[in-house]
């Protein structure tokens, strides 16, 4: 008797865990909104700079795709993220940092997209370059950009340390120095030709510390486009030094936006 009531029992436990996995894999899933989220990296970046972030948002049940910007042009990063829109099934949230709120703004009108989240982002008006949406903003930043023979930018592994990542841990700082992806300073002059944000609901983090993007033009640029705003005690990227926060505030985004959209031209 007792092996028959030790197998009964064992099999009551698979048929437990069998019902209770599901329940707790469907209460990971988002109840509603937006399901799909692109990420766009900027300047003195790339791809990677969003991982703790994504399996933040993986781990909530979204769709998570990060783009790998060619930095080669503006129009080069257009054509890259439509890309990973294409890629997606359904309505998207599509978040830019930095330089690539001009790619954003501008690949915005698509109809896959949802809504617009900026995080210590350049947001243009229509026919606006990143030299425009900066001018009368400097920023402590741009002292240590470096300007290869090619015409392409770095940022010095100083500018890393002091003005881009400071509250980030020396060895990820090191790492981030490592993978940043130069841009052509050509990119600088290029105008977007549409601003998504004027049709598309926006949000946008606005780091207090930044020494890369002048925070006042952070602000400005949140109210100009009438975004939902959160403000962080963080430097430029605020997605590797505080990435709870702002999944948080990804994930609140999604919540808000219709679960459909149109998806064809």
């Amino acid at each position: 008797m007792f092996p028959f009531k030790q197998l009964a029992l064992g099999g009551l436990l698979a048929l437990l865990l069998c019902c209770s996995v599901p329940a707790r894999a469907q209460a990971q899933l988002p109840a509603k909104g937006v399901k799909n989220v692109v990420f766009v990296h900027g300047a003195y970046a790339d791809g990677s700079c969003w991982v703790q972030v994504i399996a933040m948002l993986q781990a909530r049940g979204l769709n998570v795709i990060s783009v790998q910007n060619p930095m080669l042009s503006m129009a080069d990063d257009i054509a890259a993220t439509r890309r990973a829109l294409a890629l997606m099934d359904g309505p998207v949230l599509l978040v830019g940092h930095s330089s690539a709120g001009m790619v954003i703004t501008e690949v915005g009108t698509d109809p896959k997209v949802a809504g617009l989240f900026y995080i210590s982002a350049l947001i243009p008006k229509e026919g606006q370059s990143v030299v425009d949406v900066v001018e009368g903003h400097p920023a402590p930043g741009n002292a240590e950009v470096r300007e290869d023979a090619a015409g392409f930018l770095s940022l010095s592994l100083k500018g890393m340390n002091e003005n881009f990542a400071q509250d980030v841990p020396a060895t990820e700082r090191k790492v981030m120095y490592a993978t940043q992806v130069p841009w052509a300073k050509t990119y600088t002059t290029e105008k977007v030709t549409a601003a998504a944000w004027k049709t598309k609901p926006s949000w946008c983090i606005i780091a207090k510390l930044d020494r890369s993007i002048d925070p006042e033009l952070e602000r400005a640029e949140a109210k100009m486009i009438k975004a939902t705003s959160l403000e962080l005690n963080s430097s430029h990227v605020s997605m590797v030094s505080q990435p709870k926060k702002v999944a948080d505030f990804i994930v609140e985004a999604t919540q808000k936006l219709p679960a459909s959209v149109a998806t064809t031209r």
